[in-house]
């Protein structure tokens, strides 16, 4: 199981690096992702993130202040609506499939609202 999440980790760290430069995709959540998969399986890895000259702030203000930069929070509900809605209209036929799917967009907004927004990086 450990080398199953210091692959996954590193998955999400070159998603959290390719967010960097492209604007559709969130950096944060990739890179926290990648911190706790980093923080169970390899200790030095998750060293090496949060003492990362440039990766390593995004980390720390996360867990600091508990809050998500205003672009960040937009992207990801945007995603998620966009994605929600066309699963729930396009891709699933059953009912029950498309309610369990509204109640996962809707608890990972109210989940992504709960945290603070920061304004300034």
């Amino acid at each position: 199981m450990k080398y199953i999440f210091v692959i996954l980790g590193c998955i999400s760290l070159v998603l959290g690096i390719l967010g960097i430069f492209l604007p559709v995709l969130p950096t944060t959540p990739f890179l926290l992702l990648s911190a706790a998969l980093f923080f169970r399986s390899s200790p030095r890895m998750y060293g090496w993130l949060l003492s990362h000259r440039y990766l390593g702030p995004y980390i720390k203000s996360f867990r600091e202040d508990r809050s998500i930069p205003l672009r960040a929070k937009v992207i990801a509900l945007a995603l998620l609506w966009i994605t929600g809605l066309h699963c729930i209209i396009f891709l699933f036929p059953q009912w029950w499939l498309k309610a369990i799917m509204a109640v996962v967009v809707i608890s990972v907004t109210v989940y992504i609202l709960s945290f603070k927004t920061r304004t300034a990086k």
